[in-house]
C-alpha cells in the first residue's frame, strides 16, 4: 500500500483496508516539503481509496504548507483517491478557511 519508512516529522499509516493517515509534526512549513512529498508519493493511488491528512499534532503551518497541500491534491488528482484534512485547530481552520481551502478539500 505504501512504503514504511519512517520520516522524522511527518509519517504515513495505515488507519483501514483501503484508508491511510498521513500524520504531521506540530511544525507544517517549508522545512516539510521534501519529507511530505515522500510520504504522499509513497502512496499506491491503486491500493487507497482515502487519505487523510492529519493535523491533531500540528500548532503552526507556514504559506508553502498551503501549497503543499495542493500539490498532494493535484498528485492524486485522477485516481479517484479522497483526500481530507482533519483534526485541525482553530488557527489553522481560519488560514484554510481565508485560503478557500474549504471549497477545496473536506475538512473535519
Amino acid at each position: 500500500m505504501f512504503d514504511t519508512e519512517r520520516h522524522p516529522s511527518v509519517n504515513v499509516e495505515a488507519v483501514g483496508d483501503r484508508d491511510v493517515a498521513i500524520i504531521l509534526d506540530d511544525v507544517f512549513d517549508f522545512k516539510r516539503i521534501d519529507e511530505f512529498r515522500v510520504c504522499y508519493e509513497s502512496i499506491d493511488a491503486n491500493a487507497v481509496d482515502n487519505i487523510s491528512i492529519d493535523f491533531k499534532r500540528t500548532r503552526y503551518m507556514d504559506s508553502s504548507a498551503l501549497g503543499m497541500l495542493l500539490n498532494v491534491k493535484s498528485h492524486f488528482k485522477n485516481t479517484g483517491v479522497k483526500i481530507k484534512i482533519i483534526s485541525i485547530n482553530e488557527q489553522i481552520r481560519k488560514i484554510l478557511t481565508i485560503s478557500h481551502f474549504d471549497q477545496r478539500f473536506v475538512i473535519e
